[in-house]
């Protein structure tokens, strides 16, 4: 059970740091290190004798200091990740009674039921409130705040960074989309990357901003299904259909390029979105962005992280990875998503049915089904 529990430690500091929860994600690591060690000791004990436990008396000793410094930390973040590190440092006191054989038993049994009561609460919100995104579990208020000095608290973004709910958020955003600018945006699923359609140097733009490979096309996305319509492209019937069922949502269709796209509204980018042959058209389902879509027309989209990286979650990831390069970022807060869209391949949806390129926030399985139902029909 205890080799178990820093497997569950493991976990959760490998969450943690995905979240960007450096703290949270050191303490956890080290409790796991720890919680494994002791397991690790009590198992092998009959093999331990006084002569040769220096090093596990050295290790405990060690264990105590850095646990120490989490402490101090850890009082400045939340009250549950505080008594987490307390009862860390008592049972590492039980690890170095240990190796020193002068542990009683009663004392060991009462740390150790303290420690995975706290430890259990501990890692279960951790691991609750990374996976989903929100305080689920409550773990409390910080014990004491560092306070920021005047020069701290002063210093400007390094981009602009309108509030979403502003109607002048938006039209500052547009605005200087449409004046060939990069700006993050939220979508329905991450945090993403945008320029509009008609400025192709604003696309060049993103892919330095990512570093993102030439050969990778950019997708573009659209505000709602009668855009598509009113350009007319030569799409059958079964496509329709499919994608009058999956607008808006988190899923991509790549679907033939074509002259059509100059009546969308893609303009002098048509040569810098999607490949020499297809191109990926999404309808987001977030009222925010259809509405900066309305005012800006067809957006190039890419998710906002450096290429290779994992998907900014929060405009914070965005403004801090992202925004000395940018223009401009609108906050959102926390994306509805933690991966991006699934995208799907729909230029043989007729002759041999559809291709998953990659599975997003919406299961192939789902995506399967949706057009089993449609083809049906």
């Amino acid at each position: 059970l205890i080799l178990i529990g820093g497997f569950v430690q493991l976990l959760a500091g490998f969450l943690a740091f995905r979240k960007y929860d450096h703290l949270g994600g050191a303490a956890f690591l080290t409790f796991s290190a720890l919680w494994s060690s002791y397991g690790a000791t009590r198992i092998i004990a009959a093999y331990i004798t006084p002569g040769n436990s220096e090093g596990f008396t050295a290790g405990s000793i060690a264990f105590l200091v850095l646990n120490a410094f989490l402490i101090l930390l850890a009082s400045a973040f939340n009250v549950v990740l505080l008594c987490m590190t307390l009862a860390m440092e008592l049972l590492t006191i039980c690890f170095l009674l240990f190796t020193l054989e002068s542990l009683p038993l009663p004392f060991e049994i009462v740390m150790l039921s303290i420690f995975s009561i706290i430890c259990f609460y501990g890692a279960t919100a951790s691991l609750a409130n990374s996976m989903f995104g929100k305080d689920l579990m409550m773990t409390g208020p910080p014990l004491f705040t560092a306070e920021r000095s005047q020069k701290d608290t002063e210093d400007p973004p390094p981009c602009v960074c309108p509030r979403s709910h502003c109607t002048s958020g938006l039209r500052t955003i547009a605005d200087l989309l449409n004046t060939g600018a990069v700006c993050g945006v939220p979508t329905d699923t991450v945090y993403a990357l945008a320029a509009s359609c008609k400025h192709p140097q604003a696309i060049e733009k993103v892919y330095r901003i990512k570093d993102r490979p030439q050969e990778k096309p950019i997708c573009i996305f659209i505000s709602n299904l009668d855009q598509l319509r009113a350009a007319a492209p030569p799409i059958s019937p079964l496509l329709w259909e499919f994608m009058e069922n999956v607008y808006p949502g988190g899923i991509g269709c790549i679907i033939k390029k074509g002259e059509w796209l100059k009546k969308l509204g893609v303009g002098a980018g048509y040569s810098r979105v999607g490949t020499q042959d297809s191109i990926m058209i999404r309808v987001p389902d977030l009222t925010v962005l259809v509405h900066l879509i309305d005012m800006t027309g067809p957006l190039a989209i890419t998710s906002a992280n450096p290429s290779g990286e994992v998907d900014s979650t929060h405009h914070d990831m965005v403004i801090s990875r992202l925004g000395h390069k940018l223009e401009g970022v609108l906050c959102d807060g926390e994306s509805d998503e933690v991966v991006a869209s699934t995208v799907v391949n729909c230029t043989k949806i007729d002759e041999s049915g559809i291709t998953i390129m990659r599975e997003g926030c919406i299961p192939a399985g789902k995506v399967m089904q949706i057009f089993e139902r449609v083809k049906n029909r």
